[in-house]
């Protein structure tokens, strides 16, 4: 299991790195990404990750990662990431979530990616209860 945390550890690197070449090296040739929240973002295979991390690193060039927990199970492992950085127009780029990888040998063979950018909306959780089941909030001038 320790050869999991490792290859977990191996990706933040290259990440924090900039290593494209490293990064797409910790993925299987035929690695299928899942992105269920957003079903029409998966994709399969190396091109699409060095396509995906080389956008990445032109559009976020500070980019760093940090693995805040790790669970190892047989043939995969559970991370939450936040990765940071700053956008070409000064914007801060946050993302955090988890990332559920398959593991075949020393690579990732698949994963299901949970990762998000940063909400930091308005109105705490009952705004975005609100939102979730279509409700719109009420102006002051509404109520009579």
């Amino acid at each position: 299991m320790d050869e999991h945390l490792a290859l977990v550890e191996r990706l933040r690197q290259a990440v924090d790195d900039h290593d494209v070449d490293a990064v797409v090296d910790c993925f299987t040739s035929d690695y299928r990404n899942e992105t269920p929240a957003h079903p029409s973002r998966g994709f399969e295979g190396h091109a699409q990750v060095r396509a995906n991390w080389q956008r990445i690193f032109a559009g976020v060039p500070d980019i760093t990662a940090e693995v805040l927990r790790t669970a190892d199970e047989p043939g995969e492992i559970w991370s939450e990431w936040e990765m940071r950085g700053t956008r070409p127009d000064g914007q801060p780029h946050i993302m955090r979530g988890v990332i559920i990888f398959g593991v075949t040998g020393q690579r990732i063979a698949w994963a299901r990616f949970y990762l998000e950018p940063l909400d930091s909306g308005e109105g705490g959780v009952e705004a975005a209860i609100g939102v979730l089941v279509g409700e719109r909030e009420s102006d002051d001038h509404d109520s009579a």
